[in-house]
């Protein structure tokens, strides 16, 4: 008797699930058929232009209160040392010439800034740049070449400034901008 009470049991509880997995199944194409098959969203060619336009202007702003930041920081260096300095050109040549001497204070924060991994370092210097150049041309490949030749003339232009050869981090930084511009565009061809 009770092997047939086992197949009793067993035939119930398969019916309770056979009950269970057709309801679930019914749930689900009720779902389904609520779900509208296509979703219209509209462009987002608009927004994008207002974003990139943001994204611009984050960065410029950005890049003007950290290079105030860092003048600041060197003019206050000069100001101890009774260095006057007229023009801007004559504060980068005063630099390049090393006669100079620098508070531990300053010296720390100039050390943390072109670290590895800070803000003037050459990684996120780098990928700042680029990232400016994206934004300001929309990832177009023909105007990020073109970006990508008034970066080179602008560190030719900062070298000149600088009257003589750019310390090793800016040419590190250079280096590191020309990979990113090359395997972008190398993406691109990818992709096309």
């Amino acid at each position: 008797m009770s092997g047939v009470s086992g197949v009793n049991n067993y035939t119930n509880s398969y019916s309770n699930y056979e009950n269970t997995a057709a309801k679930a199944k019914q749930a689900e194409e009720k779902t389904a058929a609520e779900k509208p098959g296509a979703v219209y969203e509209p462009s987002k060619a608009g927004k994008a232009a207002v974003d990139r336009s943001a994204i611009v202007a984050q960065l410029k702003a950005d890049s003007e209160a950290r290079a105030k930041q860092m003048t600041d920081l060197v003019h206050k260096m000069m100001s101890q040392q009774g260095v006057a300095i007229g023009k801007s050109d004559d504060m980068w040549r005063f630099l390049a010439s090393g006669k100079f001497t620098v508070d531990p204070a300053t010296k720390a924060q100039a050390q943390k800034d072109i670290a590895d991994d800070g803000y003037w370092g050459v990684s996120q210097t780098s990928q700042r740049i680029f990232d400016f150049a994206k934004a300001l041309t929309g990832g177009d490949g023909e105007k990020m070449e073109e970006m990508r030749k008034a970066f080179e003339k602008g560190f030719k232009m900062a070298t000149n400034t600088w009257g003589q050869k750019l310390p090793d981090i800016s040419q590190r930084t250079y280096d590191a901008t020309e990979k990113l511009f090359d395997d972008y565009a190398a993406s691109l061809k990818t992709t096309v």
